[in-house]
């Protein structure tokens, strides 16, 4: 998942960037709403948190502008305004979820959880496909209760493809997931991590399979007989 934090608050936007960052999201941080709102029109996110004590351009400005233009990246509003009309506001313009400072960060993490299983269409935390599980909890994969070690560029790359086996996933959403602002991948490199990917998920039956000229998607692998 990738994440656009919007937030003017330096310590906290560096303190939260950070802890994503360390649960496997890629992470990219903006701290004004005009800075937001390009950035969400320019890239591609899952998720924006999006405060709205901004500078430039308030959050819930920001908000309306995206839905305006069909943007569908899912929103969690954080801010200090607690008022119920300010939720009410909040939600009615779009956004999907509203949590009021101060906060803890496992809550925001677990919200983040419920939206991502949301975008996937999953009502359980655990997800299964061949011999693989994925926690959505804890991001973590296994098979037979066994820990599957796996780089953290591939885990991401799996990840992506595990929620949605079966479909392709589009290079450029590829791309545009795994990447920040300051860390472009290129198509050469996607190929790169898939083709590592794909020798480390013979073990399990599995295989990215291309489809050409479009993407990936995750699939079993065929078994000789």
């Amino acid at each position: 998942m990738r994440i656009l934090l919007v937030e003017d608050n330096a310590t906290l936007s560096e303190g939260l960037a950070t802890i994503l960052r360390g649960s496997g999201y890629t992470v990219d941080v903006v701290g004004d709403g005009l800075s937001a709102e390009s950035a969400a029109r320019a890239e591609a996110f899952d998720l924006i948190i999006l405060d709205l004590n901004l500078p430039e351009m308030d959050g819930l400005d920001v908000l309306r502008s995206l839905r305006s233009h069909q943007n569908q990246a899912a929103v969690i509003i954080v801010t200090a305004r607690g008022a119920p009309e300010e939720r009410v506001r909040g939600l009615d313009l779009g956004a999907d979820d509203y949590l009021t400072k101060p906060f803890d960060v496992s809550e925001l993490e677990a919200r983040i959880r419920v939206l991502l299983r949301r975008q996937a269409g999953l009502r359980s935390s655990r997800v299964e496909f061949g011999a693989l599980a994925f926690d959505l909890t804890s991001r973590s994969f296994t098979s037979a209760g066994r820990p599957v070690d796996i780089p953290a560029r591939e885990l991401a790359l799996l990840e992506l493809l595990f929620l949605r086996a079966g479909k392709v996933v589009s290079k450029d959403a590829i791309i545009g997931s795994l990447s920040g602002f300051d860390d472009d991948l290129s198509a050469n490199a996607i190929e790169q991590y898939v083709s590592r990917l794909r020798k480390r998920l013979q073990a399990y039956g599995l295989t990215v399979k291309t489809a050409r000229g479009i993407g990936y998607y995750l699939d079993q692998a065929q078994t000789e007989t």
